[in-house]
């Protein structure tokens, strides 16, 4: 055992000191001064007192701060003065520990009940207050009933630090603090995490254990069902509240308030308006960020923390397409602050004793200081109008007794005799006696005499009442639970926290995180709408309804695939099938009118217009273009798989792209529409396959200035139509309805490529040209510039026959959609089958005037 030398020393006269060592044992030492700072710590510091929930320093600052005068109807005064008046008179701990408890009191996100009114930066889950020189504070209204009737004699006082001064040993506390706003504190060997609740449960628990001292704690729960956290938010699984209202221990799951809803036209998100308790949103961003970049959290496209004054809290999350919101919510929950463990621990100090508490506990200790308080509120107050009415007795003596009493006062030598006088003769205390002598003679009237008979017994009624409370206990817990019940119609807020008995998100297992790559099909209208459908089923419908909008193009591919838009400079750009809409599957015939527009999926020069849809799939069907020139070409099926935009053909000066189609076999017809009213058609197997670069090859020969006005493929093995629209090159648009002609496709005889066709139409007078032209599947539908319906003429018998006027314009011909014949089960194109030795040569060997 080691010994430790304490040494003092003593000046002498002499001016010489002697030395005195005293030898103590260390482990006595060590152990004695330990349990003194523990001793410390637990009283003085870290655990709340069960009965108004404070911490010395929470009280030391309520108290000083109602001392000052800082009441809710005062101004606001600088936080550095009342932590200067708490630290100098009551608790000398350091200003930083004041100042953090008066910003605690203060912030609503901590407090279920704010204590303090602060002025200024008072911080945020995230973010550190404002020093104390730049903030303000005043007590709350809630404050108010913590130090209510402090001055009635209800709680005891005990001399401060230095013993200048006195302070509070307990709050009067009208209303449960402890279990409406929770505690927190780390003592020595123990610790205290207690959860806020719902003040109108909490009183309305307590009035009922007033009136039945004996409930249980399932009686209690009926009317505390679990905490209700300052932030909002979702407790899951109550199991572990039960837990901690029975024993003191409990642990239970918050969760994050969240939507899954439209953050933009084209996807969906997840926005977060509630966090649990304690955990700030910059916490759970800068958490998503560290996870996106480790690759360990896929499916977030954007996060963006819109949170403001306003609106509140709100984080929208942004899911890429393609993933399941449900899904991505739970691995958020799951790896992200979203989701937290909240461990109820409650101690507090119940008669200078840290103890576990249950919710019964916890109750019945609060009720009983209640109790206590009202009890000494009472007496205080009997005392005090007892004491009253003992004067104003006196006081009616003298002025029964006027003329007497001005003829004693008169005749007495001094005040002393006067006052012994008054005593002897009239039977009056030396307090009345004394009260009667500092009487002004002007309240020496019959007025007052009358007001004093009323003062009299007003202050009778009073004693008698108080003495009622404080002669039976039903009575005064009748008084306690109805001052309760009055702080809970004023004070009182709806619940914020949801409380679920287990968890209503479905589970990742359940559902995957990234949708399924089932087979589609990729659907684009006249009207530059692009969507998809859920399966790759067919296209069905009867063809008689009246639907939105006609199909342009129609390409199979999947849920996570990519299409190429083919546009008019010869370029094909990819687009993402999992971003486009997805029509309802019950929609027959469907409709594109939700789908959403091709320029928000690709970006286009002045000019440049998407002409058709290819799958980029190398083992797809072989994509054919035809150009206002005249050139055909099939692409060989090998894109770039690192570009997001490539050409498909080299055009030349001047030339454009004016159709794109799949061909889904070799067997199908190319057909060329011209604007001198020409018309083509010849086998796919008649133009062999190409790379990318090349230019293609003659595809119909040109007359004059004519151009191809449309270019397509059509199945010769099922009935088709062929439908032009004929009109003058010089009117201005919307000016000329034109005339239309419907024809059968078979009255059209197959040519070789590289040919001049035959005639589609016989201009009348006035007409000049063809305006648009179509040919495929029937039956043909006409839409105008909006995607309505349009009726088509009655089919014309003869091939090159005149057409008939039309009733209105027309801005689109296509298949309609419901009755669009697309077969999904098509044997693959018969790419690179066609002999070289056909008729013609590559555009690239043969000059323009061989056409």
């Amino acid at each position: 055992m080691f010994d430790m030398a304490r040494r003092t020393t003593t000046p002498t006269p002499d001016e010489e000191f002697e030395e005195r060592i005293v030898d103590i044992d260390v482990s006595a030492e060590m152990r004695t001064s330990f349990l003194e700072y523990a001793y410390s710590v637990i009283y003085q510091r870290a655990l709340p007192d069960a009965r108004d929930g404070l911490k010395p320093v929470q009280r030391r600052i309520l108290y000083s701060m109602s001392e000052l005068g800082l009441r809710p109807d005062r101004g606001h005064v600088k936080s550095s003065r009342v932590v200067g008046e708490v630290m100098g008179k009551l608790h000398p701990h350091g200003d930083g520990a004041i100042y953090d408890a008066l910003v605690r009191m203060a912030q609503p996100f901590s407090m279920r009940l704010p204590l303090i009114d602060g002025h200024g930066n008072f911080g945020s889950p995230d973010d550190s207050p404002a020093a104390m020189r730049y903030t303000e504070a005043r007590l709350a209204p809630a404050a108010m009933l913590m130090v209510q009737s402090i001055d009635e004699d209800t709680v005891d006082f005990r001399p401060n630090y230095d013993g200048q001064e006195t302070e509070p040993a307990v709050m009067p506390a009208a209303f449960p603090n402890l279990l409406v706003n929770g505690a927190t504190g780390i003592a020595v060997g123990m610790a205290t995490n207690m959860a806020p609740h719902n003040l109108g449960e909490v009183v309305a628990a307590a009035r009922h254990l007033i009136k039945n001292p004996d409930a249980t704690l399932d009686e209690l729960m009926r009317f505390i069902p679990g905490p209700d956290l300052p932030t909002g938010g979702s407790i899951i699984g109550l199991q572990g509240v039960r837990d901690a209202y029975e024993n003191g221990r409990g642990t239970f799951r918050m969760r994050a308030k969240v939507t899954i809803e439209n953050v933009t036209p084209r996807r969906r998100g997840i926005v977060i308006t509630e966090l649990p308790f304690n955990v700030g949103p910059e916490r759970v961003v800068t958490k998503i960020k560290e996870l996106v970049t480790s690759k360990k959290l896929n499916g977030i496209a954007d996060l963006k923390d819109l949170t403001d004054r306003h609106k509140g809290l709100q984080l929208v999350i942004e899911v890429k397409n393609g993933f399941n919101p449900e899904a991505l919510l739970e691995e958020l929950y799951r790896l992200t602050p979203m989701e937290e463990t909240f461990g109820i621990n409650n101690v507090a100090l119940v008669d200078g004793q840290p103890r576990t508490l249950g919710l019964r506990e916890l109750l019945s200790v609060y009720v009983e200081h209640r109790l206590d308080v009202v009890r000494r509120r009472s007496a205080f107050r009997r005392r005090k109008r007892e004491e009253r009415l003992h004067l104003v007795d006196g006081l009616i003596i003298a002025l029964l007794n006027i003329d007497e009493v001005i003829q004693v006062i008169r005749t007495s030598d001094d005040s002393a005799q006067a006052r012994a006088r008054l005593i002897e003769i009239f039977d009056l205390s030396e307090i009345q006696a004394n009260y009667i002598l500092d009487t002004p003679l002007r309240r020496l009237t019959r007025y007052d005499k009358l007001e004093l008979d009323r003062e009299k017994e007003t202050l009778q009624a009073e004693i008698d009442e108080l003495t009622a409370i404080l002669s039976s206990e039903d009575r005064l817990r009748r008084v306690v639970s109805g001052e309760l019940a009055e702080v809970s119609k004023t004070y009182s807020t709806p619940r914020r926290t949801v409380l679920l008995e287990s968890s209503n998100v479905v589970r990742a297992a359940a559902v995957p995180l990234e949708v399924a790559d089932d087979p589609c099909l990729v659907l684009m209208s006249s009207t530059g709408l692009l969507a998809r459908t859920a399966d790759a089923s067919p296209i069905g419908g009867d063809g008689e309804r009246t639907p939105h909008d006609v199909l342009v193009s129609v390409v199979r591919s999947t849920v996570r695939g990519e299409v190429g838009a083919v546009t008019s400079e010869g370029r094909a750009i990819r687009v993402s099938v999992v971003d486009l809409p997805t029509l309802p599957p019950s929609a027959n015939p469907p409709s594109l009118a939700g789908g959403h527009p091709v320029s928000e999926y690709v970006t286009l020069s002045p000019g440049e217009r998407v002409v058709g849809l290819a799958s980029l799939d190398p083992d797809g069907p072989g994509l054919a273009l035809g150009t206002a020139q005249g050139i055909v070409k099939r692409v060989v099926p090998e894109y770039p798989a690192n570009r997001d935009d490539f050409e498909v053909i080299g055009l030349r000066d001047g030339d454009t792209v004016v159709g794109a189609v799949e061909l889904t076999s070799a067997d199908h017809d190319l057909v060329f529409i011209t604007s001198d009213a020409q018309m083509l058609r010849f086998p796919a197997s008649l133009v062999r396959p190409q790379g990318r670069p090349a230019g293609g090859m003659a595809g119909i020969r040109l007359e004059g200035d004519a151009r191809v006005v449309w270019f397509g493929s059509v199945d010769p093995a099922v009935e088709a139509r062929v439908v032009t629209v004929a009109g003058s090159a010089t009117a201005l648009p919307g000016t000329q309805t034109g005339a239309g002609k419907v024809s059968d496709y078979a009255d059209f005889p197959p040519k070789g490529r590289a040919t001049g066709g035959v005639r589609a139409q016989r201009f009348l007078k006035g007409e000049d040209t063809i305006l648009l032209a179509w040919a495929g599947a029937a039956p043909a539908k006409a839409v105008s510039s909006t995607g309505k319906p349009v009726p088509l003429p009655e089919e014309l018998g003869r091939r090159d026959g005149s057409g008939m006027r039309l009733l209105h314009e027309i801005a689109a011909i296509g298949g309609a959609l419901g009755a669009q014949p697309y077969d999904v089960n098509a044997h693959e194109a018969a790419a690179g089958t066609a002999e070289s030795g056909l008729d013609g040569a590559d555009v690239q060997a043969e000059p323009p005037q061989s056409f």
